[in-house]
């Protein structure tokens, strides 16, 4: 379905950044992967996504909460694949604490990597996908980009931010061939969720076990977490020609959480 395009991913080298990435190889797409971790274990996941689909991956190591290192991802990707008719913006980081507690500085760092870097993607991408007409921008917002949880503010306005920035480029991409939509998952077992669920049981005083079904059991009807696949499935979903006509979305995958 996808053979001959190009995708880059953002904070792809583990969770939901990683799925995704093997969804859209599995469909035929050659992948550019982003994000950190040990070189030798980055290296693997590169080998093992090219030789069990058959697709070209390469592996940059910008740091895209940075607008020079994110918009120089697109043209890396631009100029060794010749390309960039996927674009999934997936980084992100978390941090909680009551407002008057949470420090300015992890406020900017939230921010800058769960929306500004997809302002700065966005924009080195699209030109390319105009001149094609053909592209798909995916960003991977949160349940918390369409409501509020407490001690998450940053969080919460950054991914408000990215759901918003996704139906304006929604609207000034319409009729030129490229879509624009937000994924908002529900909870995810992430390294993110799981250090929530660590400090959960340690507050609480419950097991590990007792403390995952604590937090799905006040948030997520299904009472259980959405996977990274199911997550990777839907964003190849969205750059199949089933979806040309959706665009501008916010689609929940939260298992009942947005319909309390």
């Amino acid at each position: 379905m996808l053979k001959g395009r190009v995708a880059v991913v953002t904070g792809s080298t583990s969770g939901i950044g990683l799925a995704i990435a093997r969804a859209l190889a599995e469909q035929g797409a050659d992948v550019v992967l982003n994000g950190f971790g040990d070189s030798a274990a980055i290296e693997s996941i590169r080998r093992d996504i090219a030789d069990a689909f058959g697709v070209r991956v390469e592996w940059d190591g910008a740091d895209v909460s940075r607008p020079e290192e994110a918009a120089g991802l697109i043209r890396t990707a631009q100029d060794g694949f010749g390309s960039c008719d996927i674009l999934v913006n997936n980084a992100g980081i978390q941090h909680t604490a009551p407002i008057e507690e949470f420090p300015a500085e992890r406020w900017d760092a939230i921010i800058a990597l769960n929306l500004s870097q997809a302002f700065h993607t966005v924009r080195a991408a699209i030109p390319t996908m105009y001149k094609n007409g053909w592209g798909r921008i995916v960003n991977v917002a949160s349940i918390h980009g369409r409501v509020a949880s407490i001690n998450k503010a940053a969080y919460v306005s950054a991914k408000h931010g990215l759901v918003g920035l996704t139906k304006v480029v929604a609207l000034e991409a319409a009729g030129r061939g490229v879509t624009c939509n937000a994924i908002c998952p529900g909870w995810v077992l992430t390294p993110l969720i799981q250090k929530q669920v660590e400090i959960r049981a340690a507050e609480k005083k419950l097991t590990a076990d007792e403390a995952m079904v604590d937090l799905l059991a006040e948030k997520q009807p299904s009472k259980q977490f959405v996977t990274p696949e199911q997550i990777g499935g839907l964003a190849a979903f969205l750059c199949s020609p089933a979806a040309d006509q959706i665009t501008g979305q916010e689609l929940g995958i939260d298992g009942g959480w947005s319909a309390q």
